[in-house]
């Protein structure tokens, strides 16, 4: 990897890091909903212009339907479940939880029969789920049970909003797909944010919050994300979402003051190497069969390969929008 990609990446992996922090800091004062609002409406006045101006937006329209279940699994739910779990559960925890995502997904790809699944990726789902337990059983309190489930609710809608971009989606511009996703978001939130909109003004740390998580972590994490596309490839570029969790540890435990235990510590080990051998695709049977596919197979859709759009066979090793 060249000196660029390492240093997109290790932005990548701090950026998409630290948005669990700043929610937890945002619920103190605002309502999960209002929040999600607010993020989205930033990134929107950001990326939807760049977006328009390049021509990314039209070649969207006769796909509004599954651009509209995209949106509303990958962003909508999601991210209103992350600010409603985090009112109970610290930040530092949640990153853990949300950490399985890859081991819901290897799941649900076994399920709807997309992949084979043989002994070893069988195995890292079971490593990966023993330390989803071992989190939920040592660092969680009976009255946070439904924080948790919301959480869990989170990883399978992080798994599925993958399966529809690659099958409905992937030929689309993927600049396109994020600034339309953000600017619906941010429509069928406003009327909830209006009604649940604070009486009195937000502390600076609410402000802060939130400006940092819809400017950098939204509309720059995913201009970021897209260059590190075009440096490393996509396959290579979601490793660093391995990294995110262990950010929110950190600036849990320095910032807020968690509480860490060796049964965190061991859950997130175990849930790290579950994910890997989970995700880490077979051997294929018949490597010649490549040579037969025919070239116009290789054809892309609207948008340009690398930043604006992503190769489709490749699409879906992309991670989802982070919280």
């Amino acid at each position: 990897m060249s000196r660029r990609g390492w240093a997109l990446f290790l932005a990548m992996g701090f950026i998409w890091g630290i948005p669990y922090l700043l929610i937890k800091v945002a619920v103190e004062d605002l309502s999960p909903a209002t929040l999600v609002f607010a993020r989205t409406g930033l990134a929107t006045v950001m990326l939807l212009p760049l977006a328009a101006a390049r021509g990314l937006l039209r070649p969207l329209v006769p796909y509004w339907r599954p651009l509209l279940a995209y949106t509303v699994i990958e962003i909508c739910l999601p991210w209103v479940l992350l600010g409603y779990a985090e009112q109970d559960l610290s930040s530092s925890l949640t990153g853990l939880l949300v950490a399985a995502v890859p081991l819901v997904g290897a799941a649900l790809v076994k399920i709807t029969g997309h992949e084979t699944m043989g002994a070893r990726r069988f195995a890292g789902l079971l490593v990966g789920f023993a330390g989803v337990a071992l989190l939920v059983g040592f660092d969680v309190e009976s009255s946070s049970t439904a924080a948790v489930a919301a959480v869990g609710l989170v990883a399978v809608f992080y798994a599925l909003g993958p399966l529809i971009l690659a099958r409905h989606l992937s030929h689309l511009p993927s600049l396109g797909v994020v600034a339309a996703s953000l600017a619906i978001t941010a429509v069928l939130y406003s009327p909830v944010a209006a009604a649940q909109w604070p009486a009195a003004a937000p502390g600076a740390d609410t402000v802060l919050s939130v400006l940092g998580l819809g400017v950098v972590c939204t509309a720059l994490a995913f201009l970021v994300f897209f260059r590190l596309i075009a440096e490393v490839g996509p396959a290579r570029a979601t490793v660093f979402t391995y990294v995110n969790p262990a950010v929110a540890l950190v600036l849990g435990v320095l910032v807020l003051d968690e509480r860490v235990t060796l049964a965190t510590g061991a859950g997130f080990a175990l849930i790290l190497v579950g994910s890997v051998l989970a995700t880490r695709r077979e051997a294929p049977l018949e490597p010649v069969a490549v040579a037969r596919v025919p070239a116009a197979a290789g054809r892309r859709g609207p948008g340009q390969p690398g930043v604006d759009a992503l190769p489709t066979d490749e699409v879906a090793a992309c991670p989802v929008p982070e919280p």
